[in-house]
């Protein structure tokens, strides 16, 4: 059988994740089984969990709460989800993934690195992305994009600017101390550049993955 790989996108508000993921699925697709899936979210329990953290029920609670909400959806999205599909050999495209606690709750939240580093080791256990695409992206030019969206700023996105800078730097921080498994990708470019640096360290890191089938595509 094939091994899965499991690919996350991770960066701050309004960098194009989602865009992103959807590109990379429709270039490995037909050539390999590719699932979408998001946190928090991917499995019906963990879009219940989402909805309630981004309307932001759990922000009085504080930081610590929210990792836990955020460690019980991601517990689920796993065992009902990702790891299945890996056992298959497919292809698991998130965006949002461990990171995101890291830098969300932890160095933005100000939860304590070890109480991230415990839920983690709990929860994510062996399942780790084979490859973290980090889309960085200056806060204001991120949000100014998150507000041009439909709808109102969810209980992140109404964060302070020093909140998102803090994000950003966090974000920087895991690549640069996990360069094996993260890449750093302007984002700041046009939708198809940024497409074009995905699929390049794609391409550098797991090659297997970028055959005829997802070239043609």
């Amino acid at each position: 059988m094939t091994p899965g790989a499991f690919i996350t996108f991770e960066g701050g508000e309004g960098a194009g994740k989602s865009t992103q993921v959807e590109r990379l699925a429709r270039r490995l697709r037909p050539a390999r089984t590719v699932v979408v899936t998001r946190e928090p979210g991917g499995t019906p329990r963990a879009e219940e969990i989402r909805a309630a953290l981004l309307e932001g029920r759990a922000r009085e609670h504080g930081p610590f709460a929210e990792a836990l909400l955020f460690s019980a959806a991601r517990l689920d999205h796993l065992d009902r989800l990702i790891r299945p599909a890996l056992a298959r050999g497919e292809v698991v495209l998130c965006d949002r993934f461990m990171d995101s606690t890291r830098a969300y709750q932890g160095a933005a939240g100000g939860l304590p690195a070890a109480t991230v580093a415990a839920l983690e080791r709990v929860v994510v256990g062996r399942t780790r992305p084979d490859l973290t695409l980090i889309l960085d992206l200056d806060p204001e030019q991120g949000l100014a994009r998150a507000r041009a969206r439909a709808g109102a700023a969810d209980r992140f996105e109404a964060e302070t600017i020093e909140f998102h800078r803090r994000l950003r730097d966090a974000f920087r921080a895991i690549a640069a101390a996990e360069p094996e498994r993260c890449a750093v990708i302007d984002a700041g470019r046009a939708p198809d550049a940024v497409e074009a640096a995905i699929r390049a360290a794609v391409a550098a890191r797991l090659p297997a993955l970028l055959g005829e089938g997802a070239d043609a595509a």
